[in-house]
């Protein structure tokens, strides 16, 4: 597993504790991977699924108190039936998996998205995880039959419904899927497009992006350490002016 910290001993460019808490993920490509070695695409998301439980794994090692990732959009249902019905499989599996292991892993699991949508027996395992994790340290969201334009008109009619007709930002984020999770300080998308198909439109307002063509099966330890450590030399400004910056200008004036 590729370290945070540089085997020289040297301390890590930036402390993750203080820059980085949310970390998501637009997990592409695990078709095109498949399609590339002459497999069926339903292999390619086995390959995937490895992959997920692999970052996810290594995120939490590296103390990212959130991870999100996009796993099924609200879209995806009008892909070949066989190759929706691996994606579920897959699903069930970890959710077998997660129930088995939730005290173990100390992780709070939350489902992104319309779960009315998932067969009733994927539904009840859903909740069920998400009741019996609320109270763990970690948090990790699955983005499942999800959609950003989706999940902001639910929190509007979720709010109509409860009689606001005013509302300021901390209440509308606390309508939104991800409420209680901060906002993802990077999104990672693999595959090589440079979009964001609908994800955490609302959310990631601000969030500092990282592109790149390695298809979802393929992602290393070592491309996610080069993701973080790019992203902790950047500086953010949130629209107005970094400190540096602020003290250059205020040196000129």
């Amino acid at each position: 597993m590729w370290p945070f910290r540089k085997k020289t001993g040297q301390a890590p460019i930036c402390d993750l504790s203080d820059r980085i808490r949310h970390v998501a993920f637009i997990m592409d490509g695990n078709g095109r991977w498949a399609t590339r070695r002459g497999l069926p695409r339903e292999m390619g998301h086995a390959r995937g699924a490895e992959t997920f439980r692999r970052i996810v794994g290594y995120c939490r090692d590296l103390g990212i108190g959130t991870v999100t990732v996009y796993a099924f959009s609200t879209e995806n249902w009008s892909r070949p039936r066989a190759e929706v019905e691996a994606l579920m499989k897959h699903l069930d599996r970890f959710m077998e998996e997660e129930l088995a292991l939730l005290e173990e892993r100390q992780t709070k699991i939350v489902f992104l998205g319309d779960k009315t949508a998932l067969a009733p027996s994927l539904r009840q395992k859903a909740e069920e995880i998400e009741k019996r994790s609320a109270s763990m340290p970690r948090c990790l969201n699955i983005a499942l039959n999800y959609g950003g334009r989706a999940e902001i008109v639910h929190a509007c009619n979720t709010l109509l419904r409860e009689g606001y007709r005013e509302v300021d930002e901390a209440t509308f984020a606390s309508h939104l899927y991800t409420a209680g999770s901060p906002d993802p300080d990077l999104v990672i998308r693999t595959g090589g497009d440079l979009r964001i198909s609908n994800f955490l439109l609302y959310q990631s307002a601000y969030s500092e992006y990282w592109f790149t063509p390695t298809l979802w099966p393929d992602l290393s330890e070592r491309e996610v350490y080069g993701a973080l450590m790019n992203f902790c030399g950047r500086r953010r400004r949130f629209g107005g002016l970094d400190p540096a910056e602020a003290g250059e200008k205020k040196e000129a004036e």
